[in-house]
């Protein structure tokens, strides 16, 4: 069975854990009716989704 020859050393530990931030979500303008949204989803103030329609509008 592998065991560790040396206890990791905290900067080693945490140079490893270097790639694990959390990053911020950037919202972007909708197309269509320009209010912001996130990336990849469908805008939740006109249901557009890529130029189209996806979910009716309550108007």
């Amino acid at each position: 069975m592998a065991v560790p020859k040396r206890k990791t050393s905290p900067s080693r530990r945490n140079m490893r854990r270097s790639h694990h931030a959390l990053v911020a979500v950037q919202p972007q303008e909708c197309t269509n009716c320009g209010e912001l949204k996130l990336n990849h989803h469908i805008c939740p103030a006109c249901g557009f989704y890529d130029g189209r329609e996806v979910i009716a509008s309550e108007d």
